[in-house]
């Protein structure tokens, strides 16, 4: 096969599996127009309609179904066999794919990717960064970060950073006109700010002590998806904020933001990185992993 027809197939996969032009562009690093000549080529060149286009969505028809699920395994061994190149030069080269949430990417990532950089200088790095569970996996990624509540079973995983822990906190001006909650169950009388997620779930806030286990929904004066919103509004006086410990440090020290409840939410484990169990990892994810493990020890000691 020639190689312009090998280019076609890949992108074709990387949009099927994105289930999108832009989605697969942005995987890529290319332009989602030639993503989409490239499949138009494919089509013509095969005579069959591959991929159903809407506005909404990019979903494979049943040929392309059938193609892609031929496609995968064969192109997952060229790259192996690509990778395994790698072997011989003084330092790994290719392209690491990660999905992660976005606290990860706001609180994690900073502080690991550009070492890891400056260490692999033949690897490039992708992080796409949602709060959406999806397969990793079959979207093209290399691995994922997620917290143990949502780990695959069959996955390996590999902490990636030290415990981390929920804050529960009103401002100043809040807790003046309606006062400072004593037990969690008091939270159920005082207006809430609330996260919702792309899903459209708004979990629980959770409360631990003594072996006891609290989840509750008091009700929402705010309802938001974007984090920068919520922690305004609460700097105003709209409501309690429950977060990330590392999202309102700064507005504690500064006293914007005071926390109440804290012996009610203790630390949890942190974020994992997690890949299939495979017998050959491709060299960027190899040399990331080792690179987690080694910031791991390192901050052990």
């Amino acid at each position: 096969m020639q190689q312009a027809d090998f280019a076609d197939l890949d992108a074709f996969t990387a949009v099927a599996r994105a289930r999108g032009f832009r989605a697969a562009a942005a995987l890529r690093n290319v332009s989602a127009s030639s993503l989409s000549e490239a499949v138009r080529r494919l089509e013509a060149r095969l005579g069959v309609r591959l991929l159903n286009r809407t506005t909404r969505s990019v979903t494979p028809t049943e040929a392309g179904q059938k193609l892609l699920e031929r496609l995968s395994p064969a192109l997952a061994d060229v790259a192996l066999a690509l990778d395994e190149v790698n072997a011989f030069r003084d330092s790994p080269t290719g392209t690491l794919r990660l999905n992660v949430p976005l606290v990860v990417s706001k609180v994690v990532m900073p502080r690991l990717i550009p070492k890891f950089l400056a260490q692999n200088p033949g690897v490039t790095v992708e992080i796409i960064a949602e709060d959406s569970f999806i397969d990793v996996l079959a979207a093209g990624y290399d691995a994922g970060v997620r917290y143990d509540e949502r780990l695959e079973k069959d996955m390996i995983a590999v902490p990636l950073a030290g415990p981390q822990r929920f804050m529960l906190v009103g401002s100043p001006a809040y807790f003046a006109a309606h006062g400072r909650p004593t037990h969690p169950r008091e939270v159920l009388d005082h207006a809430s700010i609330r996260h919702r997620f792309p899903s459209g779930a708004t979990y629980a806030w959770e409360f631990e002590k003594d072996g006891q286990t609290l989840r509750l929904d008091p009700p929402a004066r705010l309802t938001s998806t974007n984090l920068d919103l919520e922690i305004a509004a609460c700097e105003a006086g709209v409501g309690l904020l429950a977060t990330f410990e590392d999202f309102v440090t700064q507005a504690i020290a500064a006293g914007r933001l005071e926390a109440v409840l804290q012996d009610w939410l203790p630390p949890f484990s942190g974020p994992y990185l997690y890949y299939p169990s495979r017998r050959h990892m491709p060299a960027p994810l190899r040399a990331f992993v080792d690179f987690v493990k080694a910031e791991r020890l390192a901050d052990q000691t």
